[in-house]
Parts: C-alpha cells; structure tokens; sequence
C-alpha cells in the first residue's frame, strides 16, 4: 500500500482541518497515512520569526481566522480561535509520539485539535491533555509519565530535525514515499494523488 506522511503542528489551525479528513481522504484512494508530529517554532526561529506569522503580521493573521472560519463551517467543522495562540503544543507534541507508537495517536490528536478549536481551550494545560489522552482511550496518567522520557524528548527533536531536512516551513505538510513535498491543507487531495501513483 502507499504511504503518505502527514507532518503536523498540534497547535497549527491548518493542521486541524488536515487532520479531521486526512484518513477518510487517504483510504478511499488506498493510501496509508504516516502520522508524525513536529514542532513548528524551531522552524519559524530558523526563519528569523520568533513567533507565528499570523501573529508577526495582523493582516495574515485576520485572514487566516476567515480563512479557517469559512473552510470549516463548509466541513460541517466547529472552529474558534483560543484564547492562546499559537499555544504551546510542546507536551501535547510528546503525547502524540507515545500514542504513533502505540497505535493511537490520531484520535488523540483530533481530541487536542477539537479542544483547542472548538472549546477554546488551552493544549498547553494537563487537564486539556489528560481529557484528550481519555477521549483516546488511554491511561492519561501512564502516557503523562512517559512524556517526560528522554526517548521521547529525543524523538520530537529528531522529527522536527527531520522536517527541516525535507524543506518543510510550515504546517500541514505532506510528504509522499518519493520525497515529494505539498504543504497546505489545499493540498491533501494532490498529496494523497500523487503518492497513490508511487
């Protein structure tokens, strides 16, 4: 079966439109979706940004609230922006890595994203997380523990040193088994193409 990686930011509003459809997309052209978390600021910082640019520049940020508005209420999708943004997505990061090698890391991604998006909450904060890893069926106090592990701090570091190295800047990207980079949520049905075809 082919594979697509679907590289995404927890706190990433485009992430979350991404990561509601992504496997309902790739399963009906028989591809496989590699889910694999990173972190967006070690990439803006290399960028010379030290925060999102929606927030660096306000009128790309106010679009992208529209933007997001009007892609959502289309998907029949809730969507309000929090409080905190981008937030910090750092442990909801680390979670997600336990929950790729677990098997479960897509519906506790979609229940971080749904918090954030829809209740406005804040991913930086354990009760959102433990609410989450529950929503996920897990054992929100095991899977906290294991956050903190030097393998999984290792692991996030390494994904997103791995992200550089594939040209992404941004989140969601999309990388199919050849290499070849989409980034955009605009870009998931020609992702999911493109890798079906490799």
């Amino acid at each position: 079966m082919s594979q697509l990686t679907f590289w995404f930011e927890l706190a990433s509003t485009y992430s979350y439109l991404s990561a509601m459809r992504i496997d309902d997309v790739a399963a009906a052209e028989g591809v496989e979706v590699v889910w694999q978390p990173f972190l967006l600021g070690p990439i803006f910082a290399g960028q010379g940004w030290n925060n999102s640019p929606f927030n660096i520049y306000p009128a790309k940020g106010a679009y992208m609230v529209r933007d997001i508005d009007r892609i959502a209420s289309g998907r029949g999708l809730p969507f309000a922006m929090p409080k905190t943004f981008p937030a910090n997505g750092l442990k909801a990061a680390r979670l997600a890595l336990i929950g790729q090698s677990e098997g479960w890391i897509a519906p506790f991604a979609r229940a971080v994203y749904t918090a954030q998006f829809r209740d406005q909450a804040n991913i930086a904060d354990d009760d959102v997380l433990i609410a989450a890893l529950e929503e996920a069926g897990q054992d929100a106090a095991r899977a906290l523990k294991a956050a903190g592990d030097q393998d999984v701090k290792d692991r996030l570091k390494q994904n997103t040193n791995s992200a550089k190295s594939l040209g992404i800047f941004g989140a969601p990207s999309f990388t199919a088994a050849d290499g070849e980079l989409f980034w955009g949520d605009d870009r998931l049905e020609q992702a999911v193409a493109w890798a079906k075809r490799r």
